[in-house]
């Protein structure tokens, strides 16, 4: 049966007046806050922070919803400290807060107000490497590399803490490190080389 266009004029007109019925009858402090929103953008909090990042103060104000990674990254160009899985199960954003292994993707900026940071950067002095970044590049405990700054993280903390006694220490110790080219067995032999060599690390 087709339809005539006075019945297609009607259901729009019906329509139509239901819509203003609707916007008519709803609360008018809800209407100015859906209109207020639309025009002007609510304000970003901010707080005020300071850390120590490989060994420089920092005096920062940051969204008070910024991760330490995103701080790291995008605020201070530290960008050797990856973004992988974003959940803090990859290990790509490890870095050391206060001499602990910390996911940075999983710690709220703010939340390290006072605290001692150290990234990727931090460890290598100068152009001279860290004892462990040598040791992975000795090895070839990297492949594409994106993994390698927070393997290398841990890696210290390994050897430093005393779990790099046996190849199976070390395999439990990074097991909370994701390497998706499998360079695994190339990652504890630069371990074992640090930890046999006795380097201070």
């Amino acid at each position: 049966m087709r339809t005539c266009k006075n019945d297609e004029g009607r259901r729009d007109f019906i329509k139509k007046s239901a819509a203003v019925a609707a916007l008519y009858l709803a609360p008018s402090i809800l209407v100015r806050a859906v209109s207020f929103n639309k025009i002007i953008p609510q304000p970003i909090p901010k707080e005020k922070l300071q850390l120590q990042i490989n060994g420089k103060m920092f005096d920062l104000e940051v969204d008070a919803r910024t991760s330490l990674l995103d701080l790291l990254r995008e605020q201070l160009a530290l960008t050797g400290t990856k973004k992988g899985c974003d959940m803090g199960q990859c290990g790509a954003c490890i870095v050391h807060v206060n001499g602990k292994i910390v996911n940075s993707c999983m710690s709220l900026a703010i939340d390290n107000n006072g605290n001692k940071v150290t990234t990727i950067e931090g460890l290598s002095n100068g152009d001279q490497l860290h004892p462990m970044q040598e040791a992975f590049v000795k090895h070839d405990a990297m492949q594409c590399g994106y993994c390698t700054s927070g393997q290398i993280m841990s890696a210290v903390l390994c050897v430093r803490t005393g779990h790099a006694k046996t190849r199976e220490e070390i395999k439990e110790y990074m097991a909370g490190n994701i390497c998706r080219c499998g360079s695994y067995q190339n990652i504890v032999d630069a371990i074992m080389d640090v930890k046999e060599s006795g380097k201070t690390v």
